[in-house]
């Protein structure tokens, strides 16, 4: 159940940072803003950990999750441009 929680939440975090992100090369269909999501909650919850130590609470990992989509994004649309 909890990779299906995953999901749901990484979907939401990819889809409120494809809405706060400014530019048009971003990823699109349910798969990428879902895998966008959940690797920006891996990397946000990861640093978090690095950064501050210990675990996080659940509406923390939303939100960092959503920072985390937000800085991959911002790099997507780097390389994008650099094509």
């Amino acid at each position: 159940m909890s990779i299906i929680w995953a999901i749901i939440i990484g979907f939401f975090a990819g889809l409120i940072a494809k809405w706060i992100t400014p530019g048009d090369n971003k990823p699109s269909g349910f798969i990428l803003t879902t895998v966008l999501g959940i690797i920006g909650s891996v990397l946000a919850t990861w640093l978090g950990q690095q950064i501050f130590g210990g675990a996080q609470s659940d509406g923390i990992g939303f939100i960092s999750g959503i920072i985390g989509a937000v800085i991959i994004l911002l790099i997507w649309n780097q390389v994008a441009r650099r094509r």
